[in-house]
């Protein structure tokens, strides 16, 4: 049988925590309506872009969560994107349903769908701003990428900076996900030097298993987290048990709350293992805070 229990989260007793956001994909966000019972009101979440769903369902998913007193931000890739009239229709639908928030990704570059292939193109066409929508996220990739060098990554977030200085555009940087917080940390505190002051958010993954994390870094390219994976894992029944994100999450948030000034204003989590048990571990870490740290979460028996 199934129902709801409801949790107690005891009250932050270890001081101020590193702020999160959450990803979702556009199934769970078009059909889940008891979000608002454990996320706290206006956080971000973020609608992940599947290729599953077209621009009218994808604003319903935001509607939804907009309804529940909730930050939606639907990824826009540009790769899969046909034409600037595709944009535009996109995005009146997206700010129809009261977004005004959204991250914008490249995309694969072997799945070109038509003639915009980046991120600058999105942001250069005026269609975002023209729509109320100036909050924006854009790529970061601590680990580097299989598709283009660190330079060519450097000189794009550089491109995107000098834009939001010319533009009403706050733009921050969301990463990919990774599990070795001092490459993370470096990378982050280390964009100043090239000419970079945008707010960075941390991409971490939820609590899972370390076989199904190994799975979703494989499938987003990740490579260099599958190794560190692994080689934590010293022996082969480590990989079936669960990963616990405060290794990566703890170091990052001990290093913000030393430092005098930090590029990291936050982390991302990607629910692997979970939207429930993530949003759990996030209320008891005290990142998320809800009145009377009191949330709802399936009980399935």
């Amino acid at each position: 049988m199934s129902g709801t229990r409801t949790v107690i989260i005891p009250a932050n007793v270890h001081g101020k925590k590193i702020a999160a956001s959450i990803e979702i994909s556009p199934k769970h966000a078009l059909e889940m309506d008891n979000l608002k019972t454990i996320i706290p009101e206006n956080t971000r979440v973020y609608i992940t872009d599947l290729a599953t769903h077209n621009s009218i369902e994808m604003a319903r998913a935001c509607a939804n969560l907009v309804e529940q007193g909730l930050i939606a931000v639907p990824h826009i890739a540009a790769r899969r994107l046909n034409n600037r009239t595709d944009l535009e229709e996109r995005v009146k639908h997206y700010a129809g349903a009261g977004v005004s928030d959204v991250l914008v990704i490249g995309g694969s570059p072997d799945k070109i769908a038509g003639d915009i292939t980046s991120t600058m193109e999105v942001l250069s066409t005026g269609i975002l701003d023209a729509n109320g929508i100036t909050k924006i996220g854009v790529a970061g990739h601590p680990e580097g990428s299989p598709d283009f060098t660190n330079e060519v990554a450097m000189a794009a977030l550089r491109l995107k900076k000098q834009f939001a200085e010319r533009s009403d555009a706050r733009i921050r940087i969301v990463t990919q996900f990774g599990f070795d917080p001092e490459l993370f940390i470096q990378w982050a505190e280390s964009l100043s030097e090239n000419g970079i002051d945008l707010p960075v958010h941390l991409g971490v993954a939820g609590p899972a298993k370390i076989t199904t994390l190994i799975k979703y870094a494989a499938m987003c390219g990740v490579g260099n987290s599958i190794g560190f994976l692994k080689k934590r894992a010293s022996v082969l029944s480590t990989l079936m048990t669960s990963h616990s994100p405060e290794g990566v999450v703890g170091p990052i948030e001990n290093h913000v709350m030393a430092a005098e000034k930090s590029a990291i204003r936050g982390i991302h989590a990607f629910p692997f293992g979970g939207m429930e048990k993530t949003a759990q571990w996030l209320l008891e870490r005290g990142s998320w805070e809800m009145p009377a740290q009191r949330f709802q979460i399936a009980n399935q028996a």
